[in-house]
């Protein structure tokens, strides 16, 4: 059949009323539009199996946490870690909550933590002879927002005078913040607020 087949078109070919360069453009043509029919179906071919893009991988935001140390008037004091943009409130709470009568009047209860820190709860106060005598951790950090004059001198670099003056700056503008508030107060630059930093807490 298939020699059947090529006698037939060897035939019609030689009888075609053409000259021998119009024969040749003839069959440049018939291949050039073999060609491109042929470059269609395998481009049609491969876009049928491109595979669907990967989603994006947006979990990992959702699991990154930070780590809290809890100390004090609470349960289980400790370090937790906890989700980012977690509260001072559940840091307590994972530390099994508030120890009864702890003062938390200084304690923000409501601010976004930070990776590191640490959450200091103030046990209850002691009555003695009708005078309340509110209980100091030794050796603790410093709570900037109740220490005393005294308190401030202790620090590196705080003499006096720059003591009273973060006393005064508190009463005026009311409680800090955050530790780095310190350096609003006339005096306290970067350096010397890089002596004590790591020993205060808001």
């Amino acid at each position: 059949m298939d020699n059947e087949y090529l006698t037939k078109v060897s035939n019609w070919w030689s009888e075609l009323h053409y000259s021998s360069l119009q024969k040749r453009g003839l069959a440049l043509i018939a291949i050039l539009v073999v060609a491109i029919s042929a470059l269609f179906v395998m481009r049609g071919a491969s876009q049928e199996v491109v595979a669907a893009p990967a989603p994006l991988e947006i979990d990992n935001i959702a699991t990154q946490t930070l780590m809290v140390d809890v100390a004090g008037a609470v349960v289980n004091p400790g370090v937790y870690s906890l989700p980012l943009n977690a509260r001072v409130v559940e840091a307590i709470k994972a530390a099994g909550g508030l120890k009864k009568g702890a003062d938390t009047s200084d304690i923000n209860q409501a601010r976004i933590l930070k990776d590191g820190e640490q959450i200091y709860v103030y046990p209850a106060a002691i009555t003695g002879g009708g005078v309340t005598h509110r209980v100091i951790r030794k050796n603790g950090p410093i709570m900037i927002n109740r220490a005393t004059q005294k308190d401030f001198e202790s620090l590196d670099g705080i003499g006096p005078v720059l003591a009273s003056r973060i006393v005064a700056y508190r009463k005026t503008n009311g409680p800090f913040t955050a530790v780095e508030d310190l350096l609003k107060v006339p005096g306290i630059g970067q350096s010397k607020f890089a002596q004590f930093k790591e020993k205060l807490r808001v």
